[in-house]
């Protein structure tokens, strides 16, 4: 009960969630985002997580790897999609994050799991919620543990960075460096601390994520831009 009047008060923290928060008319500061990452609000479940669904026992990122068939069976990831590098950077608001070598900030999703590490985020998802890929593993580290630091093989054969056994992942809703409109997606997407567990610093409503890319541009508005209600049926 103790923890959960805690997050009660978090979520109810003075300038956490922006002023005029669904609104779309409202010049909300959202992770220095202009609006909330989705017009529409899913409906919540029940009450937010009390506890963080890790268990306490320190996970050991090569333990937790998943083989890969062989070497010579992983897709080589080019330089440009590879996450290079981790960053532990602290954000107005939101606190701790853990960002890539653009300054974006990364995520965890609830339905991943840590032990063993797995991503069930693939498809229409991963488009949504970039994995954070890399060949070797081995991306240049400040301020993160790289006893943390591990990877993980995606159904189709790349490999995943991890943090605590956590895969990574970027939001396409974020579209500049240090924004975290991904934070509480669907209720299931977190922004990731440097020590692998959920940052609840600023707990937004519950929203839901923007729509995949279109596949080409006849599938987009004319002008290019979304709508307003895009992403109403995703429910990663």
């Amino acid at each position: 009960m103790v923890v959960g009047a805690a997050l009660a008060a978090v979520v109810a923290l003075p300038g956490c969630a922006p002023a005029g928060y669904g609104n779309a008319d409202a010049a909300a500061d959202y992770g220095n985002a202009a609006e909330p990452a989705s017009n529409e609000v899913a409906a919540s479940p029940g009450a937010t997580e009390e506890a963080d669904p890790e268990s306490t026992a320190e996970a050991d990122p090569e333990s937790t790897a998943e083989a890969a068939p062989g070497d010579a069976n992983t897709p080589e990831i080019s330089e440009e999609v590879a996450t290079t590098q981790l960053t532990a950077t602290k954000v107005a608001k939101m606190g701790e994050t853990v960002q890539d070598e653009d300054g974006f900030v990364l995520y965890r999703f609830d339905k991943d799991s840590d032990d063993p590490a797995k991503s069930n985020c693939n498809g229409d998802c991963a488009e949504i919620w970039p994995p954070a890929v890399t060949n070797d593993g081995k991306p240049a580290l400040d301020g993160v543990d790289e006893k943390l630091v591990g990877t993980v093989t995606r159904a189709d054969g790349t490999k995943q960075l991890t943090l605590k056994g956590w895969p990574l992942y970027r939001y396409i809703g974020d579209k500049k460096p240090g924004q975290w409109k991904g934070q509480n997606v669907s209720g299931t997407w977190f922004v990731i601390t440097p020590e692998g567990t959920k940052n609840l610093t600023c707990l937004p409503k519950i929203s839901k994520p923007v729509a995949p890319p279109a596949d080409d541009e006849a599938d987009a508005d004319a002008g290019g831009e979304e709508s307003a209600d895009a992403g109403s049926d995703y429910s990663y």
